[in-house]
């Protein structure tokens, strides 16, 4: 139990000095933006008092690196500071989109884990088959569109041709659950055909590895079905691998969002970063960079210990 807490707490440390680089890169890419911010938000009609103003306001006129300094000490405090665009709090801002794009990331989790898993156990039983081949090219040219396609092409059928589901996903916070589902599921499907692929062949290929192992040769040698074999021995060996991919597919998804959403212009993280950034409203560009950031670091950091954890010749190195 120590070494697995141990385990923990050092790849939390090391997972913050990646967020501090992380927000590092953030601060200064922001900051690299072409253009005056405070120009940009007044217009170049505006007086040179009225932006002077405004960038005493967002702290422009001090260095950068003190305006980082600052930013990150607020940050740490859990102050994300003020919208300039409009004036409110940027965590009030952000905690309902954040959870509609968790809501977007869990729907299509729900739906490409099973499904990858299932496709790729069953490619790999049956692999070199024409069901092997049929899910190998299908997955592969899924996953080769972009999503911006993908997800026109589904609003020309489902939504243009057969109006079975509509083209805008405009959720609301009262809305019920089954018309959230109902308005959430083409964005979904978006990015269920992109990272379905990615978790199917990598679940084929653990399966695969594991069938020419010795002990999977005796389990067949003493009459165990494929299927048994498959979900009682290789299945549990292939832990590590695959809840690496898929954890690393759940990070692609909170943060991979950004397109789907403003296809499809779904109220989620994604669309208020694209929306901040059009306007220039800094402080909000940079606390939800760092918040994509933070989920994907600590979903990778989550398969991490689970693929270690599941797996004692990592847990306990000679």
């Amino acid at each position: 139990m120590k070494s697995i807490l141990k385990l923990v707490a050092m790849r939390l440390g090391l997972g913050l000095i990646g967020l501090l680089i992380v927000s590092f890169g953030i601060f200064f890419a922001v900051e690299a933006l072409p253009g005056d911010a405070a120009e940009a938000i007044l217009g170049q009609s505006a007086e040179p008092e009225t932006v002077a103003a405004l960038r005493k306001e967002m702290n422009l006129d001090r260095p950068a690196l003190v305006r980082y300094g600052d930013w990150l000490i607020h940050v740490v405090q859990g102050d994300l500071g003020r919208s300039v665009a409009t004036g409110r709090d940027i965590s009030v801002l952000i905690v309902p989109r954040f959870s509609n794009t968790l809501f977007l990331a869990v729907t299509a989790a729900a739906i490409s884990v099973p499904v990858a898993l299932v496709l790729g156990m069953a490619a790999a039983l049956w692999r070199y088959s024409t069901f092997d081949r049929a899910v190998t090219v299908g997955t592969l040219t899924s996953v080769a569109l972009p999503e911006f396609f993908i997800g026109y092409v589904l609003i020309f059928i489902f939504s243009v041709k057969l109006a079975v589901f509509p083209s805008l996903s405009s959720i609301a916070p009262d809305m019920g659950m089954g018309e959230r589902l109902l308005r959430t599921i083409l964005p979904a499907f978006s990015l269920v055909l992109v990272v379905v692929a990615h978790m199917m062949r990598m679940t084929r290929a653990a399966i695969i590895n594991l069938l020419a192992a010795p002990y999977i040769e005796m389990a067949r040698l003493k009459g165990m079905s494929n299927a048994r074999v498959i979900f009682r021995h290789a299945l549990p060996n292939a832990v590590a691998p695959i809840v690496t991919v898929v954890a690393l597919n759940l990070a692609y998804l909170i943060t991979g969002v950004v397109v789907v959403e403003v296809v499809f212009v779904y109220p989620g993280l994604g669309q208020l970063l694209v929306d901040s950034v059009a306007s220039r409203d800094l402080p909000v560009v940079q606390a939800s960079c760092l918040i994509f950031a933070a989920a994907y670091i600590l979903l990778n950091l989550t398969a991490d210990v689970v693929a270690i954890v599941s797996n004692p010749r990592l847990l306990h190195p000679r």
